[in-house]
């Protein structure tokens, strides 16, 4: 026994280890963005995070996918409170220990955390059939090929994997209650509806062979959920940690007004201020690196997060009018090459290295992507936790334009009539209004 709950403690204490430097290492790599003050409107902030994210409020505009989701979201929440007691279990080497402090109200839990590992099975099994029988058209995109087409059946088959075990642990434990040579360690605790179909198949077997069973059941339980614990930071399923933050600290202005950036403003100015002196050398605080964004660390904190926090679900590109015609630019890659470059930059990092002569723009995101866009906001509207792919594609074309004088040959065009003509037509001001005389 003494044993069991050691080798519990080290495994236990080594996967939090593991977890705790794989979110430093998020956070560190967050921190590389530029600072961005979202202090503002707190009650708001609170409202939207709980309806968003704790309220699921956009998940079920797609009411199937929503609902689906809902289910194992919420079961996710109500199986792992039992992680409390398994845990406790694992460390001093008892049986079900909260059993006799909760009396019947025991039962009453352990009844609902079976009901919904059993509506968690049937969810996934959907969202399985969805992603790879049915192929829906957004699972499919041509972003969601190798790692991330692989990440998305791995969870579903971690998920359905945790749930039959949970079930075989308790059908396993109910058979021992039953048995009198169990009586001494298994007592009577727990109201089983769902895994008591399950017992009968034990009948016939040895009281040794069932307690192996329960006993390897529990292990591989409490094992796969340490383990999904450290694989969150490799996969799209970051989003149940970032969530929360993310739809905290999303902005919270009207969709169409875009940020207003201090460092152009103050160049207009100085142009404009007949008092200034041109040839005097700016000031640190109002001279920036350069004007928008080519690589991850030009991006904001918030941006960033939002990469780590994209689901992958795809939502943005099915709505981007780009993408539905057939152009180049999908939301969600953007988003996922965001991730992807910073992931690579963290990795320089673990290697005590500078970053690398890569960049965000051209090496990820293509500036066909960037100038396809049509600038609707139809992504972040449509996406569940509040991500904003738009930011960053607006950033990273303030640096084309800025600092490399680089757009297409129509912008120019539209640009330069604006310059002479005071519109974006190629007519004079004083021919204007030549169609009424028609």
């Amino acid at each position: 026994m003494y044993l069991s709950s050691i080798l519990f403690a080290v495994v236990f204490f080594v996967a939090i280890g593991m977890f705790t430097r794989n979110i430093r290492r998020i956070i560190r790599n967050i921190n590389l963005g530029r600072k961005t003050d979202r202090s503002d409107q707190k009650s708001k902030r609170w409202k939207h995070m709980t309806r968003v994210a704790l309220g699921q409020s956009k998940m079920v505009v797609l009411p199937i996918a929503g609902l689906l989701h809902i289910i194992v979201y919420i079961g996710f929440i109500v199986i792992n409170i039992e992680l409390l007691e398994i845990v406790l279990d694992g460390f001093l080497g008892t049986h079900r220990v909260l059993s006799p402090y909760l009396g019947g109200t025991y039962d009453v839990l352990i009844a609902t955390f079976e009901i919904f590992a059993l509506l968690v099975i049937l969810a996934v099994s959907v969202f399985w059939l969805r992603r790879n029988t049915m192929k829906i058209r957004r699972f499919w995109k041509p972003e969601m090929k190798r790692w991330p087409k692989k990440d998305a059946d791995y969870i579903l088959y971690i998920e359905l994997v945790l749930m039959f075990l949970f079930l075989t642990m308790n059908a396993s434990d109910y058979w021992l209650q039953q048995h009198p040579e169990g009586q001494s360690y298994y007592t009577q605790a727990g109201s089983f509806p769902v895994s008591s179909w399950i017992t009968p198949f034990f009948d016939g077997m040895s009281y040794a062979s069932v307690v192996s069973i329960e006993r390897t059941a529990w292990w591989l339980h409490i094992l796969g959920i340490l383990a999904f614990l450290n694989y969150l930071y490799y996969s799209k399923h970051l989003h149940i940690l970032l969530a929360f933050p993310n739809t905290f600290y999303a902005n919270l202005n009207p969709l169409g007004r875009f940020s207003h950036s201090e460092a152009v403003a103050n160049e207009v100015k100085l142009m404009m201020d007949p008092s200034a002196d041109p040839y005097a050398p700016p000031t640190v605080e109002s001279e920036p690196l350069h004007f928008g964004v080519s690589d991850v660390n030009d991006l904001n904190r918030v941006q960033l997060m939002n990469a780590y926090s994209c689901t992958e679900c795809g939502r943005c590109s099915d709505v981007c009018p780009a993408n539905q015609t057939g152009k180049k630019l999908s939301p969600r890659k953007i988003m996922m090459d965001t991730r992807d470059r910073l992931e690579q930059v963290g990795k320089q990092l673990n290697r005590g290295l500078e970053m690398d002569n890569n960049t965000l723009l051209d090496n990820y995101i293509s500036r066909e992507e960037l100038w396809a866009c049509t600038t609707c906001n139809a992504c972040v509207e449509a996406c569940p936790i509040s991500i904003d792919p738009l930011s960053i594609i607006m950033d990273m074309r303030q640096y084309l334009v800025l600092e490399q004088s680089s757009a297409p040959t129509e912008l120019n065009a539209m640009m330069t009539n604006i310059e002479n003509n005071g519109a974006p037509w190629p007519f004079n001001q004083q021919d204007r209004l030549n169609w009424s005389k028609e």
